[in-house]
């Protein structure tokens, strides 16, 4: 197994920030930390579309011809 393809650690960035009391931040702190969530939710997303079409790309060029 590929060490990408591994479970992150339970100590990574998102687990810390999913355990993180809310209740200190203001309306307005949420709302910037929901539009930065929101931001790093779309660049997550477009990384992973380029390595699906890097591992689609690359499982086609080494496929096995048709027996």
């Amino acid at each position: 197994m590929h060490e990408d393809d591994l479970p992150r650690p339970r100590g990574d960035a998102a687990s810390k920030l999913a355990a993180e009391d809310l209740s200190p931040y203001s309306i307005d702190e949420l709302e910037e930390r929901i539009a930065l969530l929101e931001a790093e939710i779309a660049r997550v997303e477009n990384h992973r579309l380029k390595s699906a079409a890097h591992r689609n790309a690359a499982d086609a060029l080494f496929k096995k011809p048709d027996t």
